[in-house]
């Protein structure tokens, strides 16, 4: 049995006028038993939001609540976006397996494939994840970021700031994601765990950002000086040999063959 979330209007006060987008999503306190059981949403508004538009952003809502996914879908279609709902974790990865989105709207207590799973299986392959759930703790956003999520929204939520969420997510670049894998070689970013093989590698955290680095780049070059703007701070000197030496280390701890080629004059790549 899960919570029931309707869509209602904040009060408002007297001689005021209500502007457009003040919808906020409350918790009502009752339950209902599965996504089809409509008869105990008979209670959720529609929604309002501000007018605009936002060309060519196809999303998908991934929510297990029938009702509550029709609302959501057609608050985003009303702001401009492009907008399918499933409402299971297998449907999904259906759906974005045929469709390239570029913002999911995900919950993650879903059916079928929980929606960690969901998150862990697309994050950094192209469309933007914002987990949009009732776990909202701060346990949990850290757990659904950790996860490879790009944003984390918690219900109760405006609805202007999910509009507002979507659109930033469709202005960002997709996300690395949270595990990296090279041949035999596996790099846990969420974790701060690196192996391979079945040896697990002890890796200072300048090692660890340098591979981290190296695998997001995906077999394009990576110059000294990108090494020391991403891995170290503002105090390392641009002019020592700091890249070289932790690349040596790092290369005899990951050991034969060869994984890092060294390009002279240009830099390193996987």
């Amino acid at each position: 049995m899960k919570p029931v979330f309707s869509f209602t209007m904040p009060p408002e006060a007297p001689g005021s006028r209500r502007g457009a987008g003040s919808a906020v999503i409350r918790f009502m306190p009752r339950f209902y038993t599965r996504a089809r059981d409509i008869t105990a949403t008979g209670g959720v508004g529609r929604m309002s939001c501000r007018p605009g538009h936002t060309g060519g952003m196809r999303v998908l809502v991934v929510e297990d609540h029938a009702r509550l996914a029709a609302r959501v879908t057609e608050g985003l279609r009303q702001a401009g976006m492009a907008v399918d709902a499933v409402h299971d974790g297998a449907a999904a990865l259906d759906a974005v397996a045929l469709t390239g989105y570029d913002v999911i709207v995900l919950d993650r207590d879903l059916p079928v494939v929980h929606g960690d799973r969901v998150c862990r299986a697309l994050a950094g392959t192209g469309p933007r994840i914002l987990m949009l759930t009732a776990a909202a703790g701060v346990d949990d956003r850290v757990d659904g970021l950790d996860l490879g999520a790009d944003d984390y929204l918690g219900k109760p939520f405006a609805f202007t700031e999910l509009i507002a969420r979507v659109r930033a997510l469709s202005r960002r670049a997709p996300s690395t994601p949270p595990v990296l894998r090279r041949g035999d070689l596996i790099v846990d970013r969420a974790r701060h765990r690196a192996s391979r093989g079945p040896r697990s590698l002890s890796l200072t955290r300048k090692e660890f950002g340098v591979l981290e680095t190296l695998l997001a780049a995906d077999g394009a070059l990576v110059s000294a000086e990108e090494l020391l703007e991403h891995v170290w701070d503002a105090n390392a000197d641009p002019f020592s040999n700091i890249v070289a030496v932790t690349m040596t280390r790092l290369r005899r701890k990951l050991g034969s063959p060869p994984l890092i080629e060294t390009v002279v004059g240009k830099g390193y790549r996987m």
